[in-house]
C-alpha cells in the first residue's frame, strides 16, 4: 500500500490560512462559536493519520500554543537548523529533504497516511504531485489579506469533489481527491 498524503485545514472565505503576521485570532474567534463537543471531524481525521509534516512557520506557531498537541511523529521541513525542546524530541524531527524524498522515506518506514500542514509545505507537496486528498473548512470571515493556502502552480491541479458538510456555526467543510494525471 502506498503512502496517502492528506491536507486538513481551515481558511477564511477569501482563502487565507493566517494573517500576514501569522496571527490566527480570526480562527480563534470562529472556534469560540463552535458548539461544545463539535470538532468538525478533526479527531476522526487525526486517528486516520500515522505522521505529520509541516514547515518551520507552522511548527513555531504550534510551539507558541503551549502544550504540544500531537502524539504522532512530526517532521518539520526547514533548510535551517531547528530547536526542538527535549520534551518533544522523541516525536518531532527535522528534515531538509524535498517533499518527494521525504514522502518516499516515510513510505518505506511504513507510514500509510501523512497529514501535510502549513501553507508553503502544502504548496510544495501539491506541486510535487504528492497530495491525494484535501479537506478545507471555510470559516465565514473575509480577511482581505494574509497568507494564502494556495500559490502559483506550473499547471492546473484537477480535483474531484467527495463531500461537503455544513455546520450550524457557519463553517462549510469540503473534501476533494486530487486527480492524478
Amino acid at each position: 500500500m502506498s503512502l496517502i498524503s492528506s491536507v486538513y485545514i481551515a481558511t477564511s472565505l477569501d482563502g487565507f490560512i493566517a494573517r500576514e503576521n501569522d496571527d490566527l485570532d480570526w480562527l480563534d474567534a470562529a472556534n469560540a462559536t463552535v458548539p461544545e463537543g463539535e470538532d468538525c471531524g478533526y479527531q476522526d481525521f487525526m486517528s486516520s493519520v500515522d505522521a505529520l509534516v509541516m514547515g518551520r512557520s507552522s511548527y513555531e506557531k504550534v510551539l507558541s500554543f503551549g502544550a504540544w498537541p500531537y502524539d504522532k511523529p512530526v517532521t518539520v521541513l526547514s533548510r535551517n537548523s531547528l530547536d526542538i525542546p527535549a520534551a518533544i524530541s522523541h516525536r518531532v524531527f527535522h528534515s531538509n529533504e524535498t517533499p518527494a524524498a521525504l514522502h518516499q522515506r516515510l513510505s518505506q518506514q511504513g507510514v500509510r497516511r501523512l497529514y501535510v500542514d502549513g501553507g508553503i509545505t502544502i504548496q510544495r507537496f501539491l506541486s510535487a504531485g504528492l497530495i491525494d486528498d484535501i479537506t478545507i473548512t471555510v470559516i465565514p470571515v473575509i480577511l482581505g489579506s494574509g497568507k494564502p493556502l494556495f500559490g502559483p502552480l506550473e499547471k492546473d491541479i484537477a480535483l474531484r469533489h467527495v463531500a461537503t458538510k455544513t455546520y450550524d456555526c457557519g463553517f462549510v467543510q469540503s473534501t476533494y481527491t486530487v486527480i492524478k494525471t
